[in-house]
């Protein structure tokens, strides 16, 4: 069921009428989807006079460095001290593609004590209550949609430059797994066409994001598959485990696993795919399932984590080892326990 909280526009643009100190910041790892739409408010905010700055908890991959106003991004963990500054000066700090605020990491606990208005954008499940502004729809299949509707909201559509099209086109493209997920509606192809009728060249975006790949992840991808791919066919399930000795072998940088576990997940007769890496303090595990497998029930209950039906994250503290030996006893029973789980989303 299609989840939905939607702005207070008239208060939003008392908000934003004059101009502000804003800050714009997203979940770690960020994603095209987190950058994308980030950025995509980030130049709007730009045009109507206000002080912005985007400050993102970690880095994100190389293959984001072409979107426009990323070379003015603040990396939180690599410059601890300039962007403390600049959050507490910030008289609105906005939130998008998260839904709780520990997803920003070390970044929480001066976003949660700041007293500028809090605006939360988003379409995950179960958003924690601290946003003074809330554009919060389970049903969009990705922030960077929402960031497109709330431009139409405050009749800004004249305003979407070229720049702001492609980093909304890449949030929708790769949250909707390049229009293949459930989540690609028709709504999802006419805000697309707009982007396009603004000037997004579709092309250069998909070859920016799909086709610039290192020789390193090249190579990494070819060992992935041959040496590190699990499939139980008879629970439906594949999976890859990732040391953190692999990881530095084939010296990965972040985004370079990226799609990895749709590979796995595209094999006939394949339910529900993992990818289990193991990095310095956490081992992070990706989700993907396709029909009514929800592993956002999966993620929640089993991996502190959560996110849409079918496509979730969860983490583990436990080490590798353990991690793997709790999945492969958890994924006996995956078929049968997470079938037509609540929250399709």
């Amino acid at each position: 069921m299609q989840q939905l909280v939607m702005f207070d526009i008239p208060g939003f643009k008392e908000l934003i009428k004059s101009p502000k100190r804003i800050i714009i910041t997203t979940h770690a790892n960020p994603d095209a989807d987190a950058l994308g739409s980030s950025l995509g408010l980030y130049h709007l905010l730009q045009e109507l006079g206000h002080e912005v700055r985007v400050i993102t908890p970690t880095a994100y991959p190389q293959f984001l460095n072409w979107m426009p106003g990323q070379e003015d991004v603040t990396i939180y963990e690599k410059d601890i001290q300039g962007a403390d500054d600049i959050i507490n000066q910030a008289e609105i700090i906005f939130c998008l593609d998260f839904s709780s605020l520990n997803r920003i990491k070390k970044m929480e606990s001066i976003v949660r004590s700041s007293d500028a208005s809090k605006v939360l954008i988003d379409h995950h499940l179960d958003p924690e209550d601290f946003a003074d502004f809330s554009l919060w729809d389970t049903g969009a299949a990705a922030t960077a949609e929402l960031i497109y509707d709330l431009i139409l909201m405050l009749d800004m559509k004249d305003k979407i430059t070229k720049d702001m099209a492609e980093v909304i086109y890449a949030g929708i493209m790769t949250d909707t797994g390049s229009f293949k997920h459930p989540s690609t509606t028709a709504k999802v192809h006419r805000t697309v066409a707009q982007l396009i009728d603004k000037g997004a060249d579709v092309n250069k975006v998909n070859r920016s994001i799909y086709d610039t790949n290192s020789t390193n992840r090249l190579r990494f991808m070819g060992y992935a598959f041959l040496e590190k791919l699990v499939v139980r066919p008879e629970l439906e399930v594949a999976y890859f485990v990732i040391s953190a000795e692999e990881y530095k072998r084939f010296e990965l940088k972040s985004g370079d696993t990226e799609g990895l576990v749709n590979y796995a997940l595209s094999i006939d007769g394949i339910v529900m795919a993992t990818i289990i890496i193991e990095y310095q303090e956490e081992v992070k595990l990706s989700f993907r399932s396709t029909g009514d497998y929800a592993v956002n029930s999966f993620a929640s209950e089993h991996f502190s984590g959560g996110g849409h039906k079918n496509a979730s994250g969860g983490i583990s503290h436990i080490g590798l080892q353990k991690t793997v030996k709790k999945f492969e006893g958890l994924i006996e029973t995956f078929t049968k326990s997470y079938l037509f789980a609540p929250n399709p989303v």
